[in-house]
Order: structure tokens, then sequence, then C-alpha cells
């Protein structure tokens, strides 16, 4: 069970697969979920590419320090799996929370960055969003985890698709139930405590291919969100996924997993490798 290292010690469990000598895409995920909510897109991606999935501090089997974290931290913690796995630059996805980190990701660290997709997220930090999130966090530690997993999910999947695929939300994401409440509590704080002016303000300086997906009925991290960070990245191009909501990786997999594979081969196209100079054409 392969582990990376963060800077302060924190151990973080992350899994490679899919072929050896393709193109790696880091998967980054969101509030309380662990790697294995990204099953679906693993399997899509295998064939094309080597995908590096791991667990953020706070969940599934990676370290669960007590005290604050912070999303440039855990954004580091994604740059020490790319480490570990001894990858140079990847295509980076980030879902969520885990898209707020792959926006710092690719502020902090551009040149391991081949490209950028994020979904269901936002930039910004609205006064709803915080209250709700703290409502969350409030929960967790009055009620517990499960409490958090029955109020979540209305927030999750559209309600005609939530009985079809509540089998598969326990299959992928269940062991987020087990993860202590104090982690879930300090995953929120990072989010709360984000300088999201600076974040906002510092996205168009992000210069690889980009791609922001969101779905329709996102009741979370709804279209407005997707299109101010697609507004802000000059090269970002804006999906919408009809039906979608905030799970829609799950939700409407085949749909998303299909733009997300045109999009990485269109973006490996033209990637440059880093310190690589690119040949005039006269």
């Amino acid at each position: 069970m392969p582990f990376a290292v963060s800077t302060d010690g924190a151990r973080l469990h992350y899994e490679v697969t899919g072929l050896t000598k393709r193109a790696p895409v880091l998967l980054v995920q969101g509030l309380g979920a662990e790697k294995n909510s990204w099953n679906l897109q693993r399997a899509a991606l295998a064939l094309r590419h080597r995908t590096i999935a791991f667990d953020n501090r706070g969940a599934g089997r990676s370290d669960k320090p007590d005290g604050t974290y912070n999303l440039e931290q855990m954004a580091d913690d994604a740059i020490a799996v790319l480490d570990a796995a001894g990858i140079e630059s990847a295509h980076v996805v980030g879902l969520s929370m885990g898209g707020a980190i792959s926006q710092i990701i690719t502020l902090k660290y551009p040149q391991r960055v081949r490209s950028l997709t994020l979904v269901a997220t936002a930039c910004r930090n609205h006064e709803w969003r915080e209250e709700l999130l703290s409502s969350w966090a409030t929960l967790a530690q009055t009620d517990g985890m499960g409490a958090v997993g029955r109020e979540a999910a209305r927030w999750m999947i559209g309600p005609r698709s939530f009985r079809r695929l509540l089998p598969a939300l326990g299959w992928m994401g269940a062991q987020q139930l087990f993860n202590p409440a104090n982690a879930f509590v300090s995953q929120i704080n990072a989010i709360l405590s984000t300088e999201d002016e600076h974040l906002t303000a510092d996205l168009s300086t992000i210069a690889c291919p980009a791609m922001v997906v969101v779905g329709n009925q996102d009741v979370l991290t709804p279209r407005g969100d997707a299109e101010e960070i697609a507004s802000r990245i000059s090269t970002a191009e804006l999906v919408i996924i009809s039906g979608g909501a905030h799970g829609l990786h799950i939700e409407h997999a085949a749909t998303f997993n299909r733009v997300l594979l045109e999009f990485l081969h269109r973006a490996e196209k033209v990637f440059v490798p880093h310190g690589h100079a690119v040949a005039a054409v006269l």
C-alpha cells in the first residue's frame, strides 16, 4: 500500500492504475471523500492514461492529524504524491474542494500541471455556502458522520437519480462515513479559511489548457460559479452537463468520462515538457 509523505510528515495514501507509459492524470477528491469515489473515472481512463488517485489528509487511509488544515497545505500534499509516484507533471482533475485545491496546485506549481480540469467547484466562498458548510461541521460534531451523510446527500445527486445511485455511492464512498468528525471539520475549516480574493484574482495567470465542468442541476456549486472560473482563465472551456448535480462524475459518469477523455486528448497534443522550447513555424 503506497504512501507519500508531505512536508509536515503526514502520510498520504495513493494508488496508481492504468498504462505506465501514457500521460499521467492526478485525481483530487472533494470534501470528506476518498480515492475510490473516482473508480468510474479510473476505469474509463485505464486504457489511455496512468491515473494517480489519493486520499486527502483527513480522509480514507491517509493520516488524519488533529488541528487546522489549509488548502495550500493540501495542494502541497498532492505534489508530494506526484513526487512519490515519480511523476514530473500530470493532467490535474479536481472535484469540488478538490477543484479549489487543483486551482492552487496550478498557480503554485504551474510546471507540474499539463492541463487543469475543474469539476463542480468554485473560486470563492459565498456567504450562503459558508453557512451551509459551517452547519455540516456542527452536525458532524454533535450527531456524527452518518448524520452528515444523510444531510449532504441531497446536495450531491439529483432527486431523479438518488435511489438508482444509492448502492453505487455506498460502494465507492462508504469509507468517508468512518472518517473521524474532527478530520471532516478540519477539511471544512480549510475551505472556509481560504483567502479566495487572491485565488480569484490570480486565475488569470493560468496558461495551461483548462476545462470547467458543471451540471445544470448543481445546487452546491451552481453554474454561475463555473462561469466565473471560466471567464477568469483565458484558456478555459466551459462544459455544462444537462441533468447533472454536484456528483455528476457518478450520476452522469458516461457523459463526464467522454468529455474528460476528449479534453485530455486535446490537451496532451499541445503539451510541451517543462524546459523544452517550442519551435517556431515560419
